[in-house]
């Protein structure tokens, strides 16, 4: 098997006949043998039937369905292991990664490119705050990891060995957007311009975006922790300024006077240290996490396989 192509699925019932035509009429001058893998995140709808019905109709497409929701990264990474190709391409379900830049990408990996990156030119239909939170986030990520992934996306090919790399990673918390960097490897880039999706709406609510941009930013950092010891420093330092005014002011006979002043460092103080207790609560729940070594997904059920 040449190419396998992997897209993870969340309620994508009306899209996935749609996402196998747009692959088959891009891949029809296609001369190496490929597969397409949906990967059906659990959702509690109508979706796997229809993965189940694209795999009778078309021999080289199969399905996986997840015992519940895991995520994309869970999902992802359960199509990786999945793969037979040489080469995975992983793209989204609603074809706004523009199926025709699999082509491109194949041409790059003969030419012995391990790693070929989707880049964003443009977009899309974004909401200001949504630009502005992305570009935010992917600022944090650029200063933490020195890796720019401002236009980058989940729309790559990677080479048999960059997967097994992959698949190698012990922790439970992966950010493949990320650590396709870290792992290093021959790499190139294609550009695309993002689609307008054609069935339904994105799954991506506020609190999911903030959650992932959390779980991904300490997944790669200890920067949040070294911001509580430097909090720790600066309030220490504004101790000693406040503790010699203090004695200045008990030797003058004024004490009472700046009541308002340790009210006020009292609730910073307070406050900075409720923060401070929640940042290290998260970093020991993700250890937590890491240690029960929990598998990332469980699979529920798998289309039929001739090859199997």
């Amino acid at each position: 098997m040449k190419l396998s192509i992997v897209l993870p699925t969340y309620k994508e019932k009306k899209g996935i006949h749609y996402a196998v035509a747009c692959l088959h009429k891009t891949l029809e001058q296609f001369t190496a043998s490929y597969e397409i893998i949906f990967v059906n995140d659990g959702p509690r709808d109508e979706t796997w039937h229809e993965i189940e019905k694209a795999s009778i109709e078309h021999i080289n497409v199969r399905g996986i369905c997840l015992s519940r929701n895991f995520g994309k990264e869970a999902a992802i990474y359960a199509g990786l292991s999945e793969a037979r190709g040489e080469c995975v391409v992983v793209m989204d379900s609603d074809m706004q990664h523009p199926p025709e830049k699999i082509l491109d990408m194949y041409a790059l990996w003969e030419q012995g490119y391990e790693i070929v990156e989707g880049v964003k030119e443009h977009r899309g239909k974004e909401s200001a705050f949504y630009k502005g939170a992305s570009k935010l986030f992917y600022e944090t990520i650029r200063r933490i990891t020195k890796f720019n992934m401002e236009s980058s996306s989940d729309y790559k090919l990677l080479d048999r060995k960059v997967v097994d790399s992959y698949l190698q990673l012990q922790e439970n918390q992966l950010f493949f957007r990320a650590l396709t960097y870290w792992l290093g490897y021959r790499s190139t880039s294609v550009a695309y311009v993002v689609n307008e999706r054609v069935e339904g709406e994105t799954t991506w609510s506020l609190r999911g975006l903030v959650r992932y941009a959390i779980t991904n930013v300490t997944s790669f950092s200890m920067l949040p922790m070294q911001i509580v010891t430097a909090l720790g420093i600066l309030f220490s330092l504004l101790a000693i300024v406040v503790g010699v005014n203090a004695f200045v002011q008990f030797f003058n006979g004024e004490a009472l006077e700046g009541f308002t002043t340790v009210i006020l460092l009292l609730l910073i103080i307070g406050s900075i240290m409720m923060v401070s207790l929640g940042i290290i609560g998260y970093y020991i729940a993700r250890i937590y996490d890491e240690v029960r070594k929990r598998p990332r997904y469980i699979v529920a059920e798998k289309t039929t396989d001739e090859e199997n």
